[in-house]
């Protein structure tokens, strides 16, 4: 598939030269921070050393007050609290954290996960019904119930009171819950917008601390479920929740609670393959990334929800030593193979249906639908969708009478939008820009399929459909060294909005001894022919077909990622190599 390279604009040469000699940094590491927001030496010393005493006060968002004195009230009046979570990575990180957190100071407490398959998304009347049937006064919901204002009034008029703490979109019309903690109300004036529901919910246990003078050193035990569900939610890593993730990081590499530990051994991350209960025995092969948080621990949580109940994955979350955590993830870890096996079939099915739509080619939009389809990996069948054919992606299938589904997007597209254009043909819906979900009456799927196709074709930019790389800088090879490294590890953790720098390089050769290794991966050496310097190797993933261009004996260009390379006890430096073009071929 054609990529297009976009090469940022560059900045203020003034702010770069000023933070270069500040820092004493490179202008191109400079311009780098520039990139990011990074203006001057105060903010660049933010941005390398975060510190988790620069956190908000909690008490600045919405409604922060009503709600810690809505659970003061609940346990003071000895009610019973009911934490309530979506049963999605977000969902279930923000059910232990802040499960866990008050049953440590109140007994009264248990958690409740709604079932996929039979209740949905959000705050389901079964929900309503459990905690009314089961004597629960108060519920807190984490990562849903922004836009549940039929069943929270339900609620309420069976005497069940509601804290919603959501990081959604509000609908023009708020549930009568008494307190939200949402920070996208158009009147919350917290400074933060991006944090995950489980960054909320730390808030707001921050908050409960804070209210009642206690320490807040014992709630950095929590930042490693914080991390995960930055990282899995795929919010941005800027402000809070750069400071959050960078301590969530540092937790899991240095003292993971037995979850992560019990997941990391079945994702084969760790050295010793055997267990003896001895957790300074758990030493990882490697630092571990936000790229490891969302492919290797966030998957697994969410299988649970995916495959049987988001409740197992809450169970192993909060457990108290190895043992039971190494039981409970073996379950997961089986959970998660079976899903991937559907994720596959069902991906198949879905392409082999595309590709038989004759009308297919000339859509600007995709929307696939089986009755038969798992509900539960939709949305990774939508995002495969979407990278074999670029577009705006609708998955459905069929789930209690009504189709139902996941969306999924392409970059600068949002679909949350869109989908919100079809509100009056939809039962519910909710989401993000890049990803939705949604559910439709079977009578009114025609309708909202044309429309959903009209929107997309009328708004979405004809560039939009082409997969963008974007270039952070141009630079020649030699500016690669060791010391230019490790200066730019310390951009880490990278992901939405801090990505890891993309670097283009023009007019290289390679040394003659590219090659295909593995299934379909490109391995090379490159220099400038022009300009003195040592040749510097690459790995180019799935990527065999341009060994052509490479062997042609002419220039190309290369866009890639810098790494470090292990093999055999030795670390070197290894250009990750995203896309090749023949130099003469583009005009940048």
């Amino acid at each position: 598939m054609e990529r297009r390279w976009v090469v940022k604009e560059k900045v203020d040469q003034d702010i770069v030269l000023e933070l270069s000699r500040a820092l004493n940094i490179s202008t191109l590491l400079a311009a780098l921070l520039a990139q990011r927001g990074v203006t001057n030496f105060n903010e660049a010393k933010t941005f390398f050393r975060p510190k988790l005493l620069q956190l908000h006060d909690p008490f600045l968002m919405k409604d922060m007050d009503k709600a810690i004195d809505r659970i003061e009230t609940a346990i003071t009046n000895h009610e019973k609290i009911l934490v309530y979570g979506d049963y999605d990575v977000d969902g279930t990180t923000a059910v232990s954290l802040v499960y866990t957190f008050l049953k440590s100071i109140y007994k009264d407490i248990d958690f409740y996960i709604p079932d996929r398959y039979s209740e949905g998304y959000g705050i389901s009347k079964a929900g309503v019904d459990f905690a009314h049937d089961n004597n629960f006064a108060l519920v807190i919901a984490l990562d849903c119930g922004i836009k549940a204002v039929g069943n929270i009034t339900y609620a309420a008029s069976l005497g069940v009171d509601f804290i919603v703490v959501d990081h959604h979109r509000p609908g023009d019309v708020l549930p009568p819950a008494s307190a939200i903690l949402d920070p996208k109300q158009a009147d919350c004036n917290y400074p933060y917008k991006e944090l995950s529901g489980c960054g909320l919910g730390f808030k707001l246990v921050q908050a409960f601390s804070k209210r009642n003078a206690m320490p807040f050193k014992p709630l950095e035990k929590f930042l490693d479920l914080v991390v995960v569900s930055i990282a899995s939610d795929i919010v941005p890593i800027t402000g809070e929740n750069r400071i959050l993730a960078y301590y969530g990081l540092k937790l899991i590499n240095s003292n993971p609670r037995p979850a992560f530990t019990a997941i990391l051994h079945y994702s084969n991350i760790k050295k010793k393959p055997d267990f003896s209960f001895v957790e300074e025995e758990f030493v990882f092969n490697r630092k571990l990334t936000i790229s490891d948080l969302v492919f290797l621990i966030g998957p697994r949580i969410n299988a649970a929800g995916r495959m049987e109940s988001g409740k197992n994955s809450v169970e192993l979350l909060i457990s108290n030593t190895i043992e039971v955590a190494i039981e409970r993830a073996q379950q997961i870890n089986q959970f998660n193979t079976e899903r991937r096996n559907l994720d596959m079939q069902i991906t198949q099915h879905a392409l082999e249906i595309i590709s038989q739509d004759q009308l297919n080619s000339g859509k600007k939009a995709t929307i696939v639908y089986h009755p038969d389809w798992h509900k539960g990996v939709l949305g990774i069948v939508a995002s495969r969708m979407t990278e074999s054919y670029y577009r705006p992606t609708i998955v459905l299938t069929k789930s209690n009478g009504l189709i139902t589904g996941s969306a999924r997007s392409v970059k600068d597209f949002d679909i949350y939008n869109a989908i919100d254009h079809c509100y009056d043909l939809l039962e519910h819906f909710g989401g993000h820009k890049y990803a939705a979900g949604l559910s439709i009456k079977p009578e009114n799927f025609d309708a909202f399929r044309d429309r959903f196709e009209e929107i997309v074709s009328e708004t979405i930019e004809d560039h939009m459909l082409i997969p963008e790389i974007e270039i952070d800088a141009k630079i020649k090879l030699n500016n690669i060294s060791t010391n230019f490294y490790k200066i730019l590890r310390q951009f880490a953790p990278f992901g939405p909005e801090n990505m890891s720098p993309t670097f283009m390089s023009e007019g290289v050769v390679d040394t003659g001894y590219a090659c295909i290794v593995g299934k379909n991966h490109l391995k090379l050496s490159v220099i400038h022919p022009d300009i003195s310097g040592f040749p510097v190797s690459g790995i180019a993933f799935q990527q065999g077909d341009k060994l052509p261009i490479i062997q042609s004996g002419k220039h190309f260009s290369i866009c890639y990622h810098i790494e470090e390379n292990e093999w055999n006890g030795h670390v070197s430096l290894q250009l990750n190599i995203k896309d090749i073009k023949p130099t003469e071929e583009y005009d940048y």
